[in-house]
């Protein structure tokens, strides 16, 4: 037994670095959706921004954009030149994909100062392509009905979470200390 813990206890520290350090964000993420009472910021602070953000987005594309609190849910209604297209949900805001991306970046850590830029530039990357995503995909909604299903299940979650991945891979082998162990 100590044999196995010794040959594989990297991969030992990076899963328990991992999972501690999303359950940790995790836990910090939903304290702040508990408190978010929406009483300001409707459905909670991020979500409200990236509606407003991607409608901005929208607005600069050329469309005429509106996001409206939604009557029976805690949700923005997306409207595209009048026409009601999409929710814009918590689970729209990118935060639980950056908690993901920052947990992966923690557990195969470099130095402190490369990891913290490399954390923030990657989270302000990850939000950015999010309401581009958001946006493009309001826009394939409202010129593609047809599409919704691919749209909205397969393509865009790909692209932000392909996005995360190719993050992922430049950072094990241009800035952790793994790869600083192999050269």
């Amino acid at each position: 037994m100590k044999a196995l813990f010794i040959k594989y206890k990297s991969v030992i520290k990076f899963m328990l670095t991992f999972l501690g350090v999303y359950v940790a964000l995790s836990v910090i993420y939903s304290f702040y959706l508990e408190f978010s009472d929406g009483s300001i910021y409707y459905p909670d602070y991020f979500t409200n921004l990236v509606g407003l953000q991607t409608s901005e987005l929208l607005e600069f594309f050329g469309y005429q954009s509106e996001v409206l609190k939604h009557p029976n849910e805690p949700s923005l209604k997306l409207l595209l030149n009048g026409e009601y297209l999409a929710r814009i949900v918590e689970g729209c805001n990118a935060l639980s994909v950056i908690i993901l991306f920052i947990s992966f970046i923690i557990a195969f850590s470099g130095t402190f100062k490369i990891t913290t830029i490399y954390i923030l530039s990657g989270s302000v990357l990850i939000y950015i392509v999010n309401l581009l995503r958001i946006a493009v995909l309001a826009i394939g909604l409202y010129l593609f009905p047809e599409y919704e299903e691919v749209l909205h299940n397969v393509v865009f979650p790909g692209i932000i979470y392909g996005m995360v991945f190719l993050l992922w891979v430049i950072w094990v082998n241009r800035f952790s200390k793994l790869k600083k162990k192999h050269v």
